[in-house]
């Protein structure tokens, strides 16, 4: 299996290691999946030393320290891909024109042209929880199944459980005829895609048939399940089985079945940087001016002032006054004021200084 894992964030929060890894089993217990970012080098001058980590979440927020604002963009959308395709990087955030910072063979490699330190290396390990199985019976099989999946690292749901198959990576039908219909509908309707029945080719291929399957959901049951060994105990069946879904896996890609829109954390969007070019994944925190209407996205505040400062002369930018929601043109003299290195814009005085009696809140 890819690394796993058993058992409200700000973008760059500060905390301890000792905190960072109690973070780290509080999202292991809640099935949360998360990228664990550690510095491995670190080229002066530079903010972060090696050791220093962080933890990226699906929505794109950071708890912990890997870099400033610039190397935070460049790691956030690194991580968010390797939470994509669970497999660990090694990346590699260089300012421009960097020749004197060692090689590391296999590292992916980012030019970050807005970076004002040194060139930085940081390891990102994808900590994904483990894939649920649910089994359905309480047969000698389904038993075999629950003792063997636990050393490869599956989470065995029973089908007494209330979450039933919603989320699961494999559904197994092992209850020798008892309620087989209502568990497969229940692991189709829920999305899952590998659905094993544990039966005879002939009364499989009656059941399925009585079910009137679709041709998709038909593809997605296995009946007879798991691959041909000869299997005669029960314990040998089950390894066929856990054998066949170890194979779905690791060659068909074979991920967890969708939760409730409801329990699924948003996906962060990107854009582009329009002065360095940079991919940047948008976040509550990411920089951003409105241009005629429409949000446009920066590394960081060096690439934002500079974007705002050459379209003055071509086209007024925009913000919204976070007090009374107007739209305010920037200009020279619009009253603003300057929160956590981020620019906040007013459509006058007693708005700005309302904001600043609230604490920039």
């Amino acid at each position: 299996m890819v690394s796993s894992i058993s058992g409200s964030s700000l973008s760059g929060s500060s905390i301890s290691g000792s905190s960072i890894a109690d973070r780290m089993k509080e999202l292991a217990a809640d099935r949360v999946p998360f990228v664990h970012a550690v510095v491995v080098r670190a080229q002066v001058p530079a903010s972060v030393r090696p050791g220093d980590d962080a933890i990226v979440l699906p929505d794109g927020s950071i708890e912990g320290f890997v870099g400033g604002q610039c190397a935070e963009q460049s790691v956030r959308t690194a991580a968010l891909g390797t939470l994509r395709d669970g497999r660990s990087l090694l990346l590699r955030v260089l300012p421009e024109d960097e020749q004197d910072f060692p090689d590391s063979p296999g590292a992916q490699v980012v030019v970050n042209p807005c970076l004002s330190g040194g060139a930085l290396e940081i390891f990102l390990q994808p900590l994904l929880p483990p894939p649920v199985l649910w089994i359905v019976g309480d047969t000698p099989i389904a038993k075999a199944l629950a003792q063997l999946a636990a050393p490869l690292d599956f989470a065995v749901r029973p089908a007494a459980d209330e979450q039933g198959p919603a989320g699961a990576t494999a559904v197994v039908v092992a209850s020798h005829g008892r309620d087989e219909p209502a568990a497969i509908r229940a692991a189709l309707d829920a999305g899952v895609g590998y659905v094993g029945l544990v039966a005879s080719r002939r009364r499989g291929e009656a059941v399925l048939t009585e079910m009137g399957l679709t041709e998709d959901e038909r593809r997605r049951v296995h009946s007879p399940v798991g691959i041909d060994i000869g299997a005669r105990t029960a314990p040998e069946i089950a390894l066929s089985i856990l054998a066949e879904i170890v194979r779905e896996i690791r060659r068909s890609d074979l991920g967890p079945a969708p939760l409730a829109k409801a329990d699924q954390p948003a996906a962060p969007t990107q854009a582009v940087d329009p002065v360095c070019g940079m991919s940047v994944t948008v976040t509550p925190q990411t920089p951003h001016l409105l241009v005629g209407g429409e949000d446009v996205w920066f590394c960081g505040t060096g690439c934002r002032d500079r974007y705002a400062a050459a379209r003055q002369a071509e086209a007024p930018v925009q913000a919204i006054d976070p007090i009374c929601g107007m739209t305010v043109t920037v200009m020279p003299d619009t009253p603003h004021l300057a929160i956590d290195g981020e620019d906040v814009w007013f459509c006058g005085m007693g708005c700005r200084d309302r904001y600043a009696e609230k604490g920039g809140r």
